[in-house]
């Protein structure tokens, strides 16, 4: 017999945490929703921003009444205000800022991907364990209210065995440059770290992978299916297109019965469960009634990490970087097995 209701999200209260000192490396439009979120819903502030572009800081400093604006990362890094660092350069960056702010004693935040392939993730690992700092993916979907009711959902068994997981994430990115370019460009890692992390968070670690696709002119993916096998037998599918718009909905089904997630499955939304049978109808619903909507959502991994900086916790357990490594690296394999190679990616 399944519910009639889902659990409730255990959702840490800003107020309870300490209030760290954010840098802001890169402060682009993903920063900039970022640094918005932290200070309208959370009690972490953001102090320092640096951008080696001209003006770039102080246009995003000013409105936001922040008072430390560099131009160079090394200065930001070695502050003595600052004791997180977010990094929110484009993803060929992401390793280089992320090790600059380790080798400074500093906690890093840094956004997805962490890294563009499996062996700088691993590198970004040994460095911040070498330091005694944190290092965090900022997966912030790991940190949103519906995820841990979909933790509770899984952990009590509601579903019974599962058997699959299915997402999609598609976009008409191909007017974005930096989405479209041979550097560290295409789908799968722009979006595509979403699916390949939801399908981690339910099922684990993938055996093996198989993945069908289209390139663009540039030669980076544009749509993707990515199909996932288990050890245990489950599979999952993942599509993902920077050419199109899909569904970007997510859902999970065992022998019990299957939960879905609303689109868009990755920004705080609601889940709904339902019974095995043909065409059924829906047994529980959660809804979110935080009133914090989409990015609004990137406010809970700043008081996340800060929680596990209070607990001494030096590698998140929401979000293992040794997850992020597997994750990452299969996205590697999906690039590579339709001909998607990045500049200077060896071609075997």
């Amino acid at each position: 017999m399944l519910p009639t209701s889902l659990p409730s999200p255990r959702i840490i209260d800003p107020a309870s945490v300490s209030p760290l000192r954010w840098g802001i490396i890169g402060p682009g439009g993903i920063a900039a929703s970022f640094a918005d979120a932290v200070h309208n819903y959370t009690t972490q502030r953001i102090v320092a921003v640096a951008s080696k572009t001209p003006g770039r800081g102080e246009a995003f400093a000013t409105p936001r009444n922040i008072e430390i604006v560099l131009d160079s990362y090394d200065a930001l890094v070695t502050h003595p205000d600052v004791d997180v660092v977010y990094v929110a350069t484009t993803h060929e960056f992401h390793k280089e800022h992320a090790l600059l702010a380790i080798a400074a004693g500093k906690h890093v935040l840094i956004e997805k991907p962490c890294a563009l392939n499996r062996a700088d993730v691993e590198t970004i690992e040994a460095a911040a364990k070498a330091a005694g700092v944190l290092a965090m993916e900022a997966m912030w979907t790991r940190y949103l209210p519906q995820t841990d009711v979909i933790r509770q959902v899984l952990s009590e068994g509601i579903l019974g065995e599962l058997s699959l997981v299915v997402s999609d994430f598609g976009q008409d990115l191909r007017g974005v440059p930096r989405c479209m370019s041979s550097v560290s460009g295409g789908g799968l890692l722009d979006l595509g770290i979403y699916n390949f992390a939801f399908s981690s968070l339910v099922l684990g670690n993938a055996t093996s992978i198989t993945t069908t696709g289209k390139l663009t002119l540039t030669g980076v993916d544009e749509t993707t299916t990515t199909f996932f096998s288990y050890s245990n037998g489950a599979r999952a599918v993942a599509t993902v297109s920077l050419a199109t718009y899909t569904p970007t909905a997510a859902s999970i089904s065992g022998v019990n019965g299957m939960i879905t997630v609303d689109t868009p499955f990755f920004t705080p939304t609601g889940l709904t469960l339902y019974g095995p049978d043909f065409n059924p109808k829906p047994v529980a619903r959660w809804n979110d009634e935080s009133g914090i909507r989409e990015h609004e959502g990137l406010g809970y991994q700043a008081t996340a990490l800060a929680s596990f900086v209070d607990q001494g916790i030096l590698d998140s357990p929401a979000r293992p970087l040794a997850e992020v490594a597997n994750d990452i690296g299969l996205l590697e394999q999906a690039r590579h097995q339709i001909g998607a190679f990045l500049d200077g990616e060896a071609r075997g």
